[in-house]
């Protein structure tokens, strides 16, 4: 395994990395997965906690354990940066759910990223420091992905943003004369 030499600080980071194939070989080399956060994130906990904060890249770059949003979040937003070209996203996967510990999970999230028309993946908590691709299109990358897994894939979206969106209320338009 070739060595990654790590900047010392996210600022420098930065500076000094070009590409996806740079982060992610910082996260093979540094990535821990935290279960117990894992557990705190699942449906059947967050019904009854509230809101848990996703790692800022800043705060995960100073001690790289989470879950796939917090790794996913570090990968898209540090691309942003040093590849904005690749155009940079979050793949958020539903799976057929599994329970764990009494605890029910099914989304899971990645980065993606795109160069020369094909699509790329990497940032995945289950294979840290793996960039899958190229594929032609999202679904190709699912197909092999749920085989790799042993789970179904239920549906997926590709999003800007790991944020949930509020919905809003929609309100009727009154009638222009």
């Amino acid at each position: 395994m070739e060595r990654v030499e790590t900047p010392l600080s996210y600022p420098e980071a930065l500076r000094r990395w070009r590409s996806a194939e740079d982060i992610n070989g910082w996260i093979g080399a540094t990535f821990d997965y935290d279960m117990p956060r894992a557990l705190r994130l699942s449906e059947t906990q967050r019904n009854g906690s509230g809101p848990i904060a996703i790692h800022s890249p800043e705060t995960f770059f100073g001690a790289p354990v989470g879950v796939c949003v917090d790794l996913a979040r570090f990968a898209v937003e540090t691309l942003r940066v040093v590849e904005p070209g690749a155009k940079p996203a979050y793949l958020m996967i539903e799976f057929e759910p599994v329970t764990i510990a009494s605890n029910t999970l099914r989304r899971h999230w990645l980065a993606s990223f795109e160069r020369g028309g094909q699509r790329y993946f990497f940032a995945d908590s289950k294979r840290p420091g793996v960039l899958s691709g190229p594929y032609a299109s999202t679904r190709d990358f699912l197909q092999e992905y749920a085989r790799y897994r042993g789970r179904e894939v239920v549906s997926y979206r590709e999003v800007e943003t790991y944020e949930r969106r509020k919905r809003l209320r929609a309100s009727k338009l009154s009638e222009v004369p």
